[in-house]
C-alpha cells in the first residue's frame, strides 16, 4: 500500500507541473484516491515532505485539489523539520506563494500537528518570520494560534507588544490579536495593562478534534506495526526476541537470545523486562545457549559486562573465527564478513571491548576499502594498545592499503580514523590506574606515524585545503592532551608535531585554522613547562625537541606580535624554515608591492591576510565607543584611522585628533576582540609566550584577588 501511495504522489507531483489543458487524463480522481490512502494510513516523513512541497511550491493544481491534500496530511510518525520550514517559507504575499486560503489551511495544519513535531524548536526559531506576518488579515487567526503555541518568555519583547497593541487598535480589537496579547500578558503582566486585553478574545482551541482523533489512530497503528519491524528493543532491559526477523541483512545470521535446558528454579534473560528485575537476579541469570547474540542484544551485553566470563567470550570469538574461515575457504563471500562487522561496530562501541582483529586480517584480503567503510573504521577505532610494529604490520598497514586509493580524500578518511583511535587510547590511559600494564610506547609511535601522514596531507592537492587543515588540527588537539593533561604528564614519550606542518597551518588562509593551531602550540607550551618544572633532569633527546619547539614558538610570535616575520637573528628563531634566498626575494617583491610596508610586518595583527579585517573591526569599535562617550566630557574624534594600524600611524592619529591609543594597547585590544569573536587561540598563545603580556595578566589576577 505504501508503494501505491508513493506512486500516486509522484503522479500528482508530475501533473502539477503541467497546465490542466495539457494533461492527458484528469488529475482529480488521482487526488481523491491519494486523499483516501492518506486518511487510512497517513504519510511517512519523506512522503510528507513531498506533499508539503507540492502544496507550498508554485504549480498548476487547482485550489480544491491542494486543499484536499492539506486536509489529509496525516503524519504517520513525527513531522520532520523540512516540512515545517517549507510551510513557514511559503507564507506571505507574492506571485510564487500559495493562495492565502491555502496558507491558512497550512497554518491550521501546523496547529493540529504541533504535538508530533520532530523538532518543535524549528517553529520557535522562525518566530520573527511568523510574527512579521500578522498584518496579513486572511491568515491572522491561524497565525496567532501558532504564535500562542510557541511563545515563550524570550519571545515577548517590548517592540512586539507595541506592534500587537497598535495592530489591535487598527483592526478594532481583533479577537485573535487579543488572545495573543493575553498570552504575552502571562509573561509580563506588569507591562500589558487590563484594558488592552479586555473584550472578546480567541480561545485557541484545537481546530478539529475529529481530525486529531484520526491522527492518533493512524499513529497508534503505525507504532504497533513498527514494533514488529523495529531494529532494536525499545527497552534496553528487555531481550530483543525478534532480532533475526528485524535486522535482515547484517544480523540475519545471528541467533536470538534463547536459553535451552533452563530449570524450574533458574532465571533466564527472557524473563527480564526491567532494570529492577535485572539487578535483583544478576548473579542468578543463566547464560543463553548461543552467546553470539551478544553482538546485537543490549541486555546480554550488559550481563556479560557486569559478569565477565572467559569461556563465554571464547565462544563468541570462535563464532566470529568460523565466519572468517568460511570466507577463506570460499564457502562465503566478503558480504558475510561485512555483515558481521556492521553488527560488531555497535557491540564494541557499547561495551568498549576489543574487536576480533583476526576477523579484520581476513577482511583486508578481500575488502575493496569502500563498502561499509564507516562500520569497519568505527569497530577498528577500539583496537587496544599493542606493540606498534606488530599492530601496524598486521592491522594498520593492510587497512591503509585498502583505504588509500590514490586520491587525497582517502588520506583524510585515514586521518580521521587515527584521530578516533588515539582518542580511545587516551580514554584507556585516563581510566587505567596501573599504566605499567599498557604498552605506552605504542602511543608515541602512533603519534609520530600520524604526524608524517598529516604532513603529507597538508602538502597534497586537496579540493578543500581548509577541511584538510581542520582535520589535521582535530588530531593535533588530541595529541596535545597527552602533553598537557595533568593525569598524563610524563606518561608517554615526548613527541612534537612536525615543524613544517605547524608552519603550513600557521600560514593558512583560514582564521579558524590559524587560531586553532595557535591554541595547540599554547597547549604544548603549558604542558612542556609543567613537565620541566616537575622533572629533575631532562634527556639529550628531549632537550633537542624543546629547543626546536622554542624556535617554532618564537617564529610564530615574530610573525604575529613582534613584527619580525621570517627573522632568524633572535635566540632560537628559525625564520619559519624559509631559506634566506627566498626571504630576500620576498622582501624585494614586498617593496615593489608597497614601499611603505616591509615583509617583516606583513604577517602581524594589522597586516596578516586573515587578521587585517578583524583588527580593522577592532579599531572601528574603539572609535565608535569613543564617539559614544563624547557626551560625557570627551572631545569628539576629528579623524578616523584608515588602517592598517602601525606604531607610526597611531602616533599620527593622536596628533591629528584621532583615537588616543598606544601600540601595546591596540594589540591587546585586538587579542580581546578576537576572543570575543570566538578565535581564542591567538590570545592564548600570546599570553603564554610573551612575558610582558604574561606579567600583565598575573598582575590583573592579583588585583582581582585583592579586591
Amino acid at each position: 500500500m505504501a508503494d501505491v501511495q508513493r506512486e500516486l504522489i509522484g503522479d500528482v507531483v508530475q501533473a502539477s507541473k503541467l497546465p490542466a489543458k495539457r494533461r492527458a487524463i484528469p488529475i482529480k480522481p488521482t487526488v481523491e484516491r491519494l486523499a483516501e490512502l492518506l486518511y487510512e494510513n497517513g504519510a511517512l516523513p519523506d512522503d510528507l515532505v513531498r506533499l508539503v512541497g507540492l502544496v507550498t511550491h508554485p504549480g498548476h493544481l487547482d485550489q480544491a485539489s491542494l486543499a484536499a491534500v492539506v486536509r489529509n496530511l496525516y503524519p504517520a510518525t513525527k513531522v520532520p523539520g523540512d516540512a515545517v520550514l517549507n510551510v513557514v517559507g511559503c507564507l506571505g504575499h507574492g506571485e510564487l506563494k500559495p493562495s492565502l486560503t491555502i496558507q491558512s489551511h497550512l497554518l491550521r495544519w501546523l496547529v493540529m500537528v504541533y504535538h508530533v513535531l520532530e523538532r518543535p524548536e524549528t517553529l520557535s526559531q522562525a518566530y520573527g518570520v511568523l510574527f512579521n506576518l500578522l498584518d496579513t488579515a486572511a491568515i491572522r487567526p491561524q497565525l496567532c494560534h501558532v504564535l500562542a503555541l510557541i511563545t515563550r518568555r524570550k519571545h515577548v519583547r517590548p517592540f512586539r507588544i507595541q506592534a500587537v497593541l497598535a495592530l489591535s487598535r487598527q483592526t478594532g480589537s481583533d479577537p485573535a490579536l487579543t488572545g495573543l496579547l493575553r498570552v504575552f500578558k502571562n509573561y509580563y503582566p506588569e507591562i500589558i495593562v487590563g484594558e488592552a486585553t479586555r473584550g472578546r478574545a480567541a480561545a485557541f482551541k484545537h481546530p478539529d478534534p475529529q481530525w486529531r482523533s484520526r491522527l492518533d489512530d493512524i499513529q497508534a497503528d503505525h507504532r504497533s506495526r513498527a514494533r514488529v519491524g523495529d531494529a532494536g528493543p525499545r527497552n534496553g532491559f528487555r531481550v530483543n526476541h525478534l532480532l533475526s526477523k528485524q535486522m535482515k541483512g547484517q544480523a540475519s545470521n545471528l541467533p536470538t537470545v534463547r536459553t535451552l535446558h533452563a530449570q524450574e528454579d533458574s532465571v533466564t534473560l527472557e524473563e527480564i523486562d526491567n532494570a529492577d528485575a535485572f539487578v535483583r537476579n544478576l548473579e542468578k541469570i543463566e547464560l543463553p545457549s548461543q552467546l553470539v547474540a551478544v553482538l546485537a542484544d543490549p541486555l546480554l551485553q550488559k550481563l556479560m559486562i557486569l559478569r565477565p566470563d572467559n569461556e563465554a567470550s571464547a565462544r563468541v570469538n570462535n563464532w566470529v573465527k568460523a565466519c572468517a574461515t568460511d570466507v577463506i575457504t570460499g564457502d562465503a563471500g566478503v558480504d558475510v564478513l561485512l555483515d558481521v562487522v556492521e553488527v560488531l561496530q555497535d557491540h564494541v562501541a557499547a561495551t568498549k571491548s576489543s574487536p576480533p582483529l583476526n576477523l579484520f586480517c581476513v577482511l583486508f584480503r578481500v575488502w575493496n576499502g569502500v563498502d561499509r567503510r564507516e562500520a569497519v573504521l568505527k569497530a577498528l577505532s577500539f583496537t587496544p594498545m599493542k606493540p606498534f610494529k606488530r599492530l601496524y604490520d598486521t592491522i594498520l598497514q593492510p587497512l591503509e592499503n585498502c583505504l588509500v586509493s590514490g586520491t587525497s580524500d582517502t588520506l583524510l578518511v585515514l586521518l580521521n580514523f587515527y584521530t578516533s583511535l588515539l582518542r580511545n587510547w587516551i580514554v584507556t590511559l585516563l581510566s587505567t590506574e596501573d599504566k605499567s600494564s599498557l604498552d605506552l610506547s605504542s602511543v608515541a609511535d602512533l603519534v609520530e606515524h600520524v604526524h608524517t601522514l598529516a604532513l603529507a596531507i597538508s602538502q597534497s592537492p586537496l579540493s578543500n585545503k581548509t577541511t584538510a587543515h581542520l582535520a589535521i588540527l582535530d588530531f593535533l588537539e588530541v595529541t596535545a592532551t597527552l602533553i598537557a593533561h595533568p593525569d598524563l604528564l610524563g606518561t608517554v614519550r615526548l613527541t612534537l608535531p612536525r615543524r613544517s606542518l605547524i608552519y603550513i597551518l600557521h600560514f593558512s588562509p583560514s582564521l579558524a585554522v590559524v587560531s586553532r593551531v595557535c591554541d595547540v602550540v599554547a597547549t604544548y607550551k603549558r604542558g612542556l613547562a609543567t613537565i620541566m618544572s616537575r622533572s629533575e633532569g631532562i634527556s639529550v633527546e628531549d632537550n633537542v625537541l624543546l629547543r626546536l619547539f622554542n624556535g617554532l614558538l618564537m617564529d610564530i610570535c615574530n610573525c604575529l606580535w613582534r613584527v619580525r616575520a621570517f627573522s632568524s637573528s633572535d635566540t632560537n628563531a628559525q625564520g619559519c624554515h624559509v631559506f634566506p634566498t627566498v626571504t630576500q626575494a620576498l622582501e624585494a617583491y614586498a617593496v615593489m608591492v608597497d614601499p611603505d610596508t616591509k615583509l617583516a610586518s606583513m604577517f602581524d595583527l594589522s597586516h596578516s591576510p586573515v587578521l587585517c579585517l578583524r583588527s580593522l573591526e577592532c579599531i572601528r569599535e574603539l572609535e565608535d565607543l569613543e564617539l559614544a562617550e563624547t557626551g560625557a566630557g570627551h572631545d569628539p574624534l576629528r579623524q578616523r584611522h584608515g588602517g592598517p594600524v602601525t606604531q607610526t600611524s597611531l602616533a599620527a592619529l593622536r596628533n591629528g585628533g584621532g583615537l588616543h591609543l598606544t601600540w601595546q594597547e591596540y594589540r591587546v585590544a585586538v587579542l580581546r576582540h578576537l576572543e570575543e569573536k570566538g578565535f581564542v587561540g591567538i590570545q592564548q598563545l600570546m599570553y603564554s609566550a610573551m612575558k610582558i603580556l604574561l606579567q600583565k595578566s598575573q598582575s590583573q589576577s592579583q588585583d582581582r584577588t585583592r579586591s
